[in-house]
């Protein structure tokens, strides 16, 4: 197989430098392109680009903006190879990944692929916190962090293969972001496609977030969640209701308690120790302590963009578009 790293990059000509670099140090026998989209950037990485030149196959495009789904259809429909391998910006990779790749696809092949999340020993404490809430079995079921998912996996566009095949048959990524992985995961699965999860090809997702950033962030996934529902109504779960109950039983027992019923809130009092004291072992007490607030920032974050779009779409019967604009690119 030929690979083609597939990168859309929008004002991030730093991020991408950091990138580059990680893959200008792959452990590969094998040649392979990168293909850089830039989506209509106003701070641009070609002068990044030229500087790696020598020593990665790249291959930049400027276009105007119109979202990363869309971006990343434009890169793989230029592409060289006949399998992509689709990153964010904001991602490391580690020198072994491609081999890893590699060495499960020619055992065991697929159309498509998603590889784990994980956090380098360089993230910021407040990185490490977030890439714990968002991978870890105690928050997520660990959907991002490489544990073992009951059902089919949805890879995620942070870390994930497509054959060139796939892509031809699907059309790629739709208009909808976030929630255009998981949407093609599943149109693929409905063309006959499996997908399946690369435990060893992780990569760094060093994203460039704050509290605030990460609310609005989870709070549209929620959003999404409501919608990807109604396109694919055989893929809906009851799990995707957990956040939002979480949040509804947080507020119960705190107004329980007040009453002299504690007995709910120390349920939630124990669940976050719980949090704080496997997020110090893995990281360190900075860490723990603010895993725990991240967590909470997920749940609230998600189940209140969950309960919005529920309402939004399956009681008031609003379309998607009319309801979320913001959601989706022409």
């Amino acid at each position: 197989m030929d690979y083609s790293f597939i990168i859309p990059v929008y004002n991030r000509p730093d991020e991408l430098e950091k990138l580059l670099k990680s893959l200008e140090k792959l452990n590969f026998d094998r040649s392979f392109e990168v293909v850089i989209i830039e989506d209509g950037s106003t701070s641009k990485s070609d002068i990044v680009c030229s500087r790696f030149r020598e020593s990665v196959n790249i291959s930049y495009y400027f276009k105007p903006n119109s979202g990363p789904g869309d971006s990343r259809n434009y890169g793989m429909s230029r592409a060289q190879g006949d399998y992509f391998i689709i990153l964010d910006s904001d991602c490391l990779i580690p020198e072994n990944y491609l081999n890893e790749v590699d060495e499960f696809l020619k055992n065991d092949f697929v159309h498509c692929y998603g590889g784990p999340d994980a956090a380098h020993e360089s993230f910021t404490d407040l990185q490490k916190a977030i890439n714990y809430s968002m991978t870890s079995f105690l928050t997520t079921g660990g959907i991002r962090g490489g544990g073992e998912q009951l059902g089919k996996f949805q890879p995620r566009s942070f870390n994930m293969g497509l054959s060139k095949k796939a892509f031809e048959d699907t059309g790629g990524f739709g208009t909808i972001h976030p929630g255009e992985d998981p949407d093609l995961s599943i149109r693929l699965w409905q063309s006959g496609y499996e997908t399946k999860l690369i435990k060893k090809a992780y990569v760094y997702h060093e994203r460039r977030i704050s509290w605030t950033l990460f609310k609005k962030q989870v709070e549209k996934f929620g959003k999404v969640r409501v919608i990807l529902n109604k396109w694919h109504p055989q893929t809906s779960k009851v799990t995707f209701w957990f956040p939002s109950l979480f949040i509804l039983g947080a507020m119960f027992s705190i107004a329980f308690s007040l009453l002299g019923y504690v007995e709910l809130l120390l349920v939630y009092t124990a669940y976050f120790f719980l949090i704080f004291i496997d997020a110090t072992i893995k990281n360190n007490i900075s860490v723990g302590f603010k895993a725990v607030y991240a967590t909470m920032v997920q749940f609230y974050g998600y189940g209140i963009g969950f309960l919005t779009s529920f309402i939004a779409i399956k009681i008031l019967n609003k379309h998607e578009k009319e309801a979320f604009p913001k959601l989706f690119f022409k």
